[in-house]
């Protein structure tokens, strides 16, 4: 009896990985991996205004819950010899049914930012949404994808700021404008009010003190240029003006007043597709799809403006059924696995889309955590219809899901839990 051989047949050696993010990596399996990795890299308050929601966050909760609390009805036996995840959204290819969706203030988790996001996404051939509030300019990231990009904005009251960026997407071939609808006024995200966070972060001993005891982050943020409203700044409103002062000012634009009328003013200023972000009953969605929007985003702004707000996944079906078909359907919020992409699909869905799960990927892990994460949707998708006994996508109906009569307890705890409280802002 030889030991060694004994050993060699039980035991093999991996190749030592000499880089210390793939290190990281290594030990990720998953979403709530990287969420609790970017928890421990970020400094607290950069953490909670990526993870926090508004007040009690309910609606945060219950939009995880809902995918939890779906159920699928797998078919066996099937002779599917090849499973195909790709799909189409507004009329092209997608690698599989998502969109990633608008993050404001994203150089915050990582020194690259949107512009880490927009080349995963070209990778993964998916589309991926700038936000109106990026830390990186329309033309940045069109200079650095060569993929799908859509432009979300606000309907502010300086319309001719709006206008102006409008055109600018155009010049650099964004295919979509996402009008996000669901902020007439900010909510009060309470993890943010505890700690005193604002953006741009102001700087006492608190936030001195966080920096020291994170200071990966902290050395990448000080090497880096300065973080700032791109799309804004350096613009008419932004000659001179600091990022303070932006913010103020932005914080005024926002518009109470904005009515269906205003699509009409979009439309004479933008000759693509348009996509509404941020409808939450099935009446909004009938009066968006007559108003002959392209693509319905069910949202509730990932639970970070009205607290109580429905989940999006149980809205899709009868949204769908209003709809008939009129404007695609993309389901906002929750999304933390390649299969929760699938029920949303099965619910009747064109796509999902998903921004906090690929800032915590940013957070933990910088533009590979978001390769990785998108890698793990893709492998999801495909093995999640593979054990449904689906083709493909264009196979996917209710039939695959059971979704529960009852709605899910808006008191019950998140699947990730998260401390409620934070510690009080120190004096500045």
């Amino acid at each position: 009896m030889n030991p060694l051989a004994t050993l060699r047949s039980v035991m093999r050696f991996g190749p030592v990985e000499t880089n210390r993010t793939e290190r990281r990596l290594a030990r990720a399996a998953s979403v709530h991996d990287l969420r609790r990795m970017a928890r421990r890299r970020l400094p607290g308050g950069v953490f909670d205004y990526i993870d926090g929601a508004a007040e009690d966050e309910r609606t945060l909760a219950a939009n995880e819950r809902a995918y939890a609390a779906t159920t699928f009805r797998p078919r066996v036996l099937r002779g599917l010899p090849e499973v195909s995840i790709g799909t189409e959204i507004l009329g092209a290819p997608a690698a599989y049914p998502l969109v990633l969706a608008p993050t404001g203030f994203t150089r915050i988790a990582d020194p690259q930012g949107e512009l880490a996001v927009a080349r995963a996404a070209a990778r993964a051939g998916l589309p991926y949404t700038l936000s109106t509030l990026s830390t990186r300019s329309i033309e940045e990231v069109r200079a650095v994808s060569d993929g799908r990009l859509w432009f979300q904005v606000y309907a502010w009251r300086d319309r001719g700021l709006v206008k102006e960026m409008i055109e600018r997407a155009a010049a650099a071939r964004y295919e979509a404008i996402v009008l996000t609808v669901d902020t007439a006024v900010f909510g009060r995200r309470e993890r943010d009010v505890r700690r005193g966070f604002s953006l741009p972060p102001t700087i006492g001993p608190g936030t001195i003190l966080d920096g020291l005891l994170h200071p990966g982050w902290t050395w990448q943020f000080v090497r880096s240029e300065p973080i700032r409203f791109s799309n804004v700044a350096g613009r008419d409103v932004g000659d001179g003006a600091s990022p303070v002062t932006l913010s103020d000012y932005i914080n005024t634009q926002f518009d109470p007043g904005l009515s269906w009328a205003d699509l009409t003013w979009l439309r004479s200023v933008w000759d693509g597709r348009i996509v509404v972000k941020g409808i939450q009953t099935v009446a909004d969605a009938k009066l968006a799809a007559e108003a002959g929007v392209d693509a319905i985003v069910l949202s509730n702004h990932g639970g970070r403006q009205l607290d109580g707000a429905p989940a999006t996944l149980p809205l899709v079906a009868p949204v769908a059924d209003a709809v008939g078909g009129r404007s695609e359907i993309i389901c906002d919020g929750g999304v933390r696995r390649g299969s929760d992409i699938v029920k949303a699909v099965a619910a009747g869905a064109t796509a999902a889309m998903a921004g906090r799960a690929y800032l915590y990927a940013l957070g933990a892990a910088g533009e590979r955590g978001v390769d990785r994460l998108l890698a793990w949707f893709a492998a999801d998708v495909h093995r999640t219809l593979a054990l449904l006994g689906a083709a493909g996508v264009a196979d996917l109906g209710r039939g695959h899901i059971d979704v529960p009569s009852e709605p899910a307890d808006p008191a019950a705890p998140r699947l990730a839990a998260t401390p409620r409280a934070a510690p009080p802002r120190p004096p500045a």
